[in-house]
């Protein structure tokens, strides 16, 4: 199995990075004046298109060391030392960047730039795979920029972002731009029962509910919590026929993030504080004394956690709000009578009871309502009045 096997349904896409790959490697193995390398790449598409996996298979290919080449074997065999140790993430000369916070800081930034300058310990490249590059703030970007724009000779920039506007102008004008699209409901569900081993039918479902996302559909495939949490979400059309059930209805949606925010907590909080109170010399126990001095770190622990409980909850409400909409698509694919099939199959008779109930701009109307509260989380506005907003106007129509 090649590494671009993990790439599902991007045939253009791979076509192109194999392609680079193999000037890449005639670079590196006998300097061909031929061969050329682009230092700065930007993988666009939208959320399921794969852009960080394609990122990560073409890392590998960068570091593929394997004797086939020698015979016209294209990089990236997947079994070699240097496919093998890029993909599970241990490589010594690559480096996948990605936060669980809102945003990526400049001194973060300027640790990654300084990383760059490098050269290889393998004697291949040095790869920086920046898989949040939407998350950079103005002054991370304007870091970036440096290392972008005069990079050292074996230096690679992978940087990935849901579309182009999504990174600074002045960056995306250094980069070779390669965009990736949502794969097909049909290449999903192929994947999932042959890799993974989910039954045909199961597959073929979650691959159409989250219309084409691969890693959504695997963990809906696999985890049975996730599929009644999108239950759970997909029946609110049905609960919002008064205003205390629009109330409800939005209670329960964040409690129901604020639950997964809270289950990430326990699982890396603890352990994250316990190893920085060793780490600065406190004594074992939670109510041992802190060294002198150490009050400013701890707290800085304990803010960067906040953080990320807040991104967690953010992202649990996202999903809702995607599933949400598709509910609403589907209203609509019934209105306007396409005879294309609906992607929520399992809410198909309330799909079609709103559907009978309404026209089709009452359920653009909803959709927007939709969008608009991704919009307000997105603003910071209190998470509880953002749902119950888009509640009220889902009632509304």
């Amino acid at each position: 199995m090649t590494v671009w096997d993990d790439v599902v349904g991007q045939p253009h896409v791979v076509a192109e990075l194999s392609a680079a790959a193999a000037d890449a490697d005639a670079l590196v193995t006998s300097g061909a004046a031929g061969a050329r390398m682009t230092h700065a790449w930007l993988f666009t598409g939208p959320p399921g298109s794969g852009r960080a996996t394609a990122a990560r298979a073409f890392a590998a290919a960068l570091q593929c060391v394997s004797p086939d080449r020698a015979l016209g074997a294209a990089p990236g065999c997947g079994f070699c030392d240097g496919c093998h140790t890029t993909m599970v993430g241990t490589h010594a000369d690559v480096e996948f960047v990605r936060t669980d916070l809102l945003s990526i800081g400049v001194k973060d930034t300027r640790d990654l730039v300084r990383r760059a300058t490098l050269s290889p310990a393998g004697g291949r490249w040095q790869v920086i795979v920046l898989e949040d590059a939407d998350r950079l703030t103005e002054g991370a970007a304007n870091v970036l920029l440096k290392g972008v724009e005069e990079p050292a000779p074996r230096t690679v920039w992978l940087l990935c972002a849901p579309s182009v506007e999504d990174a600074l102008p002045t960056i995306r004008s250094r980069c070779r731009l390669l965009s990736l699209r949502t794969p097909s409901v049909e290449a999903v569900a192929d994947v999932l029962t042959r890799r993974d081993g989910i039954e045909p039918r199961l597959a073929a479902e979650v691959a159409r509910a989250t219309q084409g996302h691969i890693d959504r559909a695997r963990r809906l495939a696999t985890d049975e919590s996730a599929r009644e949490r999108r239950a759970t979400v997909l029946r609110v059309p049905l609960r919002v026929a008064d205003i205390g059930g629009c109330l409800r209805a939005a209670q329960e949606l964040v409690d129901a993030a604020s639950e997964d925010a809270k289950a990430v907590a326990e699982g890396v909080d603890a352990k994250e504080t316990e190893e920085m109170r060793a780490a600065l010399g406190a004594a074992a126990g939670a109510g041992s004394r802190m060294p002198r001095g150490t009050a400013g770190v701890m707290k800085d622990l304990a803010d960067r956690q906040k953080r990320r409980s807040t991104r967690t909850q953010r992202d649990s409400l996202d999903l809702a709000l995607t599933d949400l909409a598709s509910f609403y698509r589907d209203v609509l694919t019934v209105q306007f009578g396409t005879g294309e099939r609906i992607a929520n199959t399992e809410v198909g008779d309330g799909i079609r009871k709103i559907a009978a109930a309404s026209r089709p701009e009452h359920s653009l109307r909803r959709i927007e309502a939709v969008l608009a509260c991704r919009d307000a989380l997105d603003c910071n506005v209190a998470p509880l009045l953002a749902v119950e907003a888009m509640t009220l106007a889902l009632r509304a129509g």
